[in-house]
């Protein structure tokens, strides 16, 4: 009799190993699939600069739309060269900027005539202005500088003078934060560009 009682407490606590051991298996199966949901619903950082710069771009809106802003037929075309499904933003010249630094005119660049050339132009532009990542001016702190790269290697350089505005390689913005789809569209005063491509719009510039 006493022999039997020995055998089945055996018996139990072999059960109870055998279900400590499958409730561990089944918690460390568990716990990665609890960390995965957890980051899905706290949702991760669009913005990647710095470590003094991790914010989502969740907490910076709202946003202002292409339908309440007007970005002009150049702008609109600049922007349609990135794909709008993907995080992008982009310095985008304002209509006087176009005109008075790159001498394009929507009503006379657009021709047929001349778009070749203007593509050719506002895409160079483009490659120089275009960051491959969102960036919404509420993510550029005031009197500090922070430096990334465009989708061509050009180095850009952005920070908020005294007023609060955003200034990229010393081009000031006239306004911000305008979303066309996942793309962030910054509208600038100026172009930005290197010296060499600039050099191109100068007045004695010689072909």
């Amino acid at each position: 009799m006493i022999s039997y009682i020995f055998e089945i407490m055996a018996l139990f606590q072999k059960r109870m190993k055998r279900g400590i051991l499958k409730s561990l298996v089944c918690l460390l199966c568990f716990i990665p699939i609890l960390c995965l949901l957890l980051l899905i619903n706290l949702g991760l950082p669009e913005v990647s600069m710095d470590n003094s710069i991790k914010r989502s771009c969740k907490t910076l809106l709202p946003w202002k739309s292409s339908e309440e802003v007007k970005l002009g037929e150049l702008g609109e075309m600049m922007v349609a060269m990135l794909p709008s499904d993907l995080p992008f933003t982009i310095f985008v010249p304002s209509e006087e900027a176009f005109e008075h630094v790159l001498k394009l005119r929507a009503s006379d660049s657009l021709t047929e005539q001349k778009m070749n050339d203007t593509y050719a132009t506002v895409s160079r532009v483009m490659g120089f202005s275009a960051v491959p990542q969102h960036l919404p001016s509420g993510a550029v702190p005031l009197h500090k500088e922070i430096s990334f790269d465009s989708i061509s290697g050009f180095r850009l350089y952005a920070w908020k003078d005294v007023k609060g505005t955003l200034v990229v390689n010393g081009v000031r913005s006239e306004c911000v934060d305008v979303r066309k789809a996942e793309i962030i569209v910054h509208i600038m005063s100026g172009v930005i560009m290197d010296v060499e491509f600039e050099q191109s719009f100068s007045p004695d510039y010689d072909d």
